[in-house]
């Protein structure tokens, strides 16, 4: 079995071969939908910096609060050329809450994002699977971590009733950032930081961040006004 070390070696062609070689090419870029083209005037993440992609997402929530929305990248014609290929400039991990659809609140469009969801934006190892691939290999400069307001997720484990079926194993993943008389608010935005940690547990992304091409950053998500506030 490989070390933690030998993990932190990778590199994208490294990846990408090994992703080619368990799954065949076909199937990794089918099956999980990507191609190796880019997208003729796909938004450029190449040349761009993790701060200016953070940027570029809180100038677009920014848009968004304001009313002053663009509608970038929505258009028939970028439905086309984001058919060859993606290239998003951020990766989000947000709560699957209906109330927070991720492309809306940034004033973003298709092929910008690279959005993984569940209750509670919990990072389970499928998360930071997928996440590690939005990033390693489709280039994704900024990683964002969103909760929000009154996350009912969070709610319920400060309850700690029982819950049925598999809602038992979110609240657990949940639990850890949670303490006694935190306010709904607080534990949203203590969730927010231990997943960010859980991501950090990955080689991939940590050694994406140390070599300058990725940023991970936390957020919190205002029902009411559409506000994105970080969460340090």
């Amino acid at each position: 079995m490989k070390t933690t070390d030998q993990f932190q070696d990778f590199s994208r062609r490294q990846l990408l071969k090994f992703g080619a070689v368990a799954l065949g090419t076909a199937s990794l870029i089918a099956g999980v939908g990507c191609d190796s083209e880019q997208p003729k005037s796909a938004v450029t993440n190449k040349n761009m910096t993790p701060d200016e992609a953070l940027q570029n997402l809180m100038d677009g929530n920014q848009r968004f609060v304001t009313n002053k929305r663009k509608n970038p990248n929505q258009s028939t014609v970028r439905l086309t050329e984001v058919a060859q290929g993606q290239n998003p400039f951020a990766a989000v991990l947000s709560c699957a809450d209906s109330r927070v659809p991720v492309e809306i609140i940034f004033d973003q469009g298709l092929g910008d994002i690279f959005v993984v969801r569940d209750a509670g934006n919990i990072a389970t190892p499928e998360e930071i699977g997928s996440l590690e691939f939005g990033t390693l290999v489709l280039g994704a400069k900024v990683l964002m971590v969103i909760g929000h307001q009154n996350c009912g997720a969070v709610q319920a484990t400060i309850d700690g009733n029982a819950v049925p079926g598999k809602i038992g194993s979110i609240i657990d993943a949940i639990k850890p950032a949670i303490q006694a008389n935190q306010t709904i608010e607080t534990a949203v935005k203590a969730n927010v930081k231990l997943q960010i940690e859980n991501l950090k547990s990955s080689p991939v992304l940590t050694q994406l961040v140390q070599e300058g091409n990725l940023k991970i950053v936390g957020g919190y998500y205002n029902l009411e006004t559409g506000q994105i506030e970080l969460v340090a």
